[in-house]
């Protein structure tokens, strides 16, 4: 039993440094249009964020507008606005995010 116990505190113990190396994204500020989001992840996956971010909100996808440190900001934008969805530098945006027109 006490081989047992040593297994489970060194899995908890490897599992909690395997998630200290993972990154993490968060939105810290949603107003309006505008999206505020704090994220240590790689800049296509902050991307793909924003855009389903927007989309679950009614919107057409996420135009990338700033970075400061790890701080983005992005507009959500929508289709009849006939605004241009940008992307990241260096990123794309999903082909899942087509433009709708009326």
């Amino acid at each position: 039993m006490e081989a047992s116990v040593k297994k489970i505190l060194l899995l908890t113990a490897v599992s909690g440094l395997t998630l200290l190396g993972c990154s993490s994204t968060q939105i810290n500020m949603s107003m309006g249009n505008m999206r505020l989001i704090s994220s240590s992840a790689a800049p296509q996956d902050v991307m793909d964020f924003a855009t389903k971010t927007c989309q679950s909100d009614f919107y057409q996808g996420a135009s990338f507008l700033s970075k400061a440190g790890k701080e983005y900001r992005f507009k959500c934008v929508k289709a009849e606005e006939n605004e241009i969805l940008t992307p990241i530098p260096g990123t794309t945006i999903s082909p899942e995010a087509p433009a709708v027109s009326k």
